[in-house]
């Protein structure tokens, strides 16, 4: 067979996404989200301070479903990023590298982000 016409190993037809690689993407993505609501918030604030119409339709943008949406998306990446942070630094110290333990920590990650964001969310907007 001609090495071009090899397919990339592991191809994505036959890769099967493991927990642990799933868990790596999103908490990288939900880094770079962490940071698109933070330029999000910094804009709020800046609206603060500009005239009236600036900051009523920021407010509405955010007040909006599409912005709650958004809102308690940041939520969710916020938590998830900041258990896997935990988790990392756990494994800085040295611990949680049996094949067993990762994967009770990231479905401990999971828990934790699914209920801590509900306990927010549920509080902040009372009955989602």
């Amino acid at each position: 067979m001609n090495s071009t016409q090899r397919p990339l190993s592991p191809h994505l037809q036959v890769y099967k996404p493991q927990l642990t690689s799933v868990l790596s993407i999103f908490h990288r993505a939900a880094g770079v989200y962490l940071a698109l609501g933070i330029i999000a918030l910094a804009l709020w604030i800046i609206s603060l301070a500009s005239p009236e119409p600036c900051f009523g339709l920021m407010t509405a943008f955010y007040a909006s479903p599409f912005g709650q949406l958004l809102f308690a998306s940041w939520i969710l990446a916020f938590f998830y990023h900041f258990a896997n942070g935990i988790r990392h630094l756990v494994w800085d110290a040295g611990y949680g590298y049996g094949l067993g333990a990762v994967y009770r920590g990231g479905w401990a990650v999971l828990i934790f982000t699914v209920l801590a964001a509900g306990f927010v969310l549920c509080t902040l907007f009372k009955g989602i």
